[in-house]
């Protein structure tokens, strides 16, 4: 999911006021590349810092031994790396607030649900969500979750949208015509999954 902002910490320099959020923060470390490597794995897994210096997921905390093998540096590294992120108000803001969102693509099918995996033409222009949903909307179907992948962080960005019910044929065809997506894929509950590509 694309996150920008405009405050006068975050974007400032940038054309408009505006940048990426996430460029930004990951600017600030750019002279210490084993710090990036932590920041960018707390963002990528939605993980907070706690006011007591803790690397947290809610209210679980995650010991700094763990986060240091799946990052690839030393502990000491993540230790550094937190106390960084408190001593600066508006990193501390953010990881402080950071949450994790259940995700449930993986399990949707065993829950009767229908999962659609959409490449964009182009991933970073607008609007794409909107159209989807909207064409989702006209069939009464309801959308129970909706997530973008962060171009920022991988490389072939996708929209994931599930959905109650099964999304009929006629249907993934209009979805996949739209000028925005390049193609879809759904998995339906005890069914082989269906790619439509232009």
């Amino acid at each position: 999911m694309c996150v920008c902002v405009k405050t006068k910490e975050i974007g400032e320099g940038c054309e408009g006021g505006v940048c990426s959020m996430w460029s930004e923060i990951m600017a600030r470390f750019e002279r210490t590349p084993s710090q990036r490597k932590v920041v960018s794995l707390l963002l990528e897994r939605g993980f907070g810092v706690s006011p007591s210096g803790k690397v947290v997921s809610g209210g679980i905390e995650i010991p700094h031994a763990q986060v240091a093998k799946e990052a690839g540096v030393d502990r000491r590294v993540v230790d550094a790396t937190v106390k960084r992120i408190l001593s600066d108000a508006t990193l501390r803001k953010i990881f402080e607030n950071m949450r994790t969102v259940p995700f449930l693509a993986d399990v949707a099918p065993m829950l009767g649900l229908t999962v659609l995996v959409i490449h964009a033409v182009d991933p970073k222009e607008r609007g794409i969500l909107g159209e989807v949903a909207a064409k989702i909307a006209e069939r009464g179907i309801s959308i129970r979750q909706a997530v973008s992948d962060d171009p920022y962080f991988v490389k072939e960005p996708k929209l994931t949208i599930i959905t109650e019910g099964n999304i009929p044929g006629d249907l993934l065809e209009e979805i996949a015509c739209l000028k925005k997506v390049k193609s879809v894929q759904i998995y339906r509950s005890g069914a082989e999954s269906e790619e439509n590509t232009k």
